[in-house]
């Protein structure tokens, strides 16, 4: 847009009938400003098309309008979860309308991932961080505490933290998926799950326990790393038992996708030979033959709500709690009630 017709902050101001000191306030993330009006100045300066200067607000206020995503998992399997992507543009869908850049980093759990954090904040390359993964006695909350960042954790931390949050009940989609295979009449279940040192792998596993327990249910837990490939090998384990399972529960839809492909070329039938099911409800899952049975959450409205909690801290406000609404099953072709039943 040329020069002479780039929206202003007087522009915004003008339609959202506020000061332009109140759009400033809001658009650089300040506190003072309620919250119903900052959403309403965002809404406005997105729909004029409004930019800002990052150069000049960078040096007029001391900050690097930067926000860090460090993804302490292997590119791999990064590459094959459909997560992070939605995850991603919901943080772009927020911080595109404020002037934020994301700097996105993957770094191998431990030394290494440290190490990345204290890059950032030493070359003041962001002015907050969101934390994925969390995990169990998580150490990155005391090290980004050590470093003075900003920060909002995806799920609730197991140990004392003074960072904001962003949750949902993964159990809440485990449990819909046990209950739902076993209205159908599945008595042998088996549940794919990721690595055992990640919290919300650990409190599905314990969902998908509970739930299993309370259907009087024989089932068998197989922990992967949340690979496609790694999927494959659980479920090809899984079918190798004496007694396998009738229904297998899949803690995100790349690994149901590939234990379907497995059972397919088992000359396996699903649903009528093995029940699946998912987690994420991806766009992928919707597509196969049949289409997948998948708890359905919003990852990108995930990203939204994490973006504003995190430029909400930045600006100093005291660390929020929120909770988001709880997963829902959507129940496909890739279910049924199991032979015989």
């Amino acid at each position: 847009m040329p020069p002479e017709t780039r929206p202003t902050i007087a522009d915004v101001a003008r339609v959202a009938g506020v000061s332009k000191g109140l759009v400033s306030f809001a658009l650089n993330g300040r506190p003072g400003v309620a919250a119903d009006t900052r959403q309403r100045i965002m809404d406005v300066a997105a729909d004029l098309g409004w930019t800002p200067s990052l150069s000049a607000r960078s040096l007029s206020v001391g900050r690097a309008f930067a926000c860090g995503l460090v993804i302490g998992r292997s590119p791999d399997v990064i590459a094959a979860d459909p997560f992070f992507p939605s995850f991603i543009a919901g943080l772009e869908d927020e911080f595109s309308v404020t002037g934020q850049a994301l700097v996105l980093a993957v770094a191998n759990p431990g030394r290494q991932e440290a190490d990345t954090y204290r890059a950032l904040a030493a070359d003041r390359r962001v002015d907050g961080v969101i934390l994925t993964d969390i995990r169990v006695a998580d150490p990155r909350i005391a090290l980004l505490g050590e470093l003075r960042i900003p920060a909002v954790a995806l799920g609730r931390p197991d140990v004392a933290s003074p960072f904001a949050s962003v949750s949902t009940d993964d159990g809440a989609g485990i449990r819909l998926a046990v209950e739902h295979l076993a209205a159908l009449g599945h008595r042998r279940v088996a549940h794919v799950v990721g690595p055992s040192g990640m919290l919300h792998a650990q409190r599905r596993t314990q969902a998908f326990l509970d739930a299993a327990d309370a259907a009087a249910l024989d089932v068998t837990v197989v922990e992967t790393d949340f690979s496609a490939a790694d999927g494959a090998r659980a479920t090809a384990s899984l079918l190798d038992e004496p007694t396998p399972p009738t229904a297998i529960v899949y803690s995100n839809d790349s690994m149901a996708v590939a234990g379907m492909g497995v059972a397919h070329q088992r000359g396996l039938r699903v649903p009528d030979d093995l029940s699946i099911t998912g987690f994420d409800d991806t766009e992928i899952g919707r597509w196969v033959h049949p289409a997948l049975t998948s708890v359905a959450t919003d990852a990108r409205g995930w990203g939204v709500t994490a973006a504003r909690t995190l430029l909400a801290a930045i600006a100093g406000d005291p660390p929020a709690h929120i909770d988001l609404p709880d997963p829902t099953l959507a129940v496909r072709g890739s279910t049924a009630p199991p032979a015989g039943a």
